[in-house]
């Protein structure tokens, strides 16, 4: 009885050994990569500001991020934080540029266009001093036949809690 009690002793410890090597192997290129607009998306706070010069909304949340196709193309979406836009724009990532003529906007059924989109790397002070980019951009909302438009300007989100609002 104690030669077949070391025997299996020494079988299941040659299978732990074993099995604890080929636990471990990595297979091919664990990497998924990224995507065509990942230099340009993040969280960003922007404050929205009418034709007149007057602030509608203050440092609202809005987000760019990939659209599914993953070509030249971006979602700007503020969560209804803001002025209700979530939108697909056109992007040109080596210039850092976007635009929109007569997208759909999803949060409220209108069509807007975006004119003058720019992001600019380093070129703005988050509330706590840090440089981060910037995001800049004209929106028109076609229920506004008057020729309003809004004006966005902001930061992108560091994350820090003295840069939060």
């Amino acid at each position: 009885m104690k030669k077949l009690k070391l025997n299996i002793t020494r079988v299941l410890v040659a299978m732990l050994v074993l099995t604890s090597f080929v636990a471990c192997d990595e297979v091919g290129d664990t990497d998924p990569g990224g995507t065509s607009v990942e230099s340009m998306s993040g969280d960003w706070f922007i404050t929205l500001t009418d034709s007149d010069g007057k602030v509608v909304v203050a440092n609202a949340l809005h987000e760019t991020y990939n659209t599914a196709a993953n070509d030249n193309t971006m979602w700007i979406d503020d969560a209804k934080h803001g002025y209700w836009i979530k939108c697909k724009v056109v992007v040109d990532v080596k210039t850092g540029t976007f635009s929109a003529t007569s997208a759909d906007n999803l949060l409220d059924g209108s069509k807007v266009t975006i004119t003058n989109g720019k992001i600019e790397k380093g070129a703005a002070t988050s509330k706590g001093g840090h440089k981060v980019d910037k995001i800049s951009f004209r929106a028109h909302f076609d229920y506004d036949p008057a020729g309003y438009d809004i004006l966005y300007e902001g930061h992108k989100r560091t994350g820090f809690y003295e840069d939060e609002y």
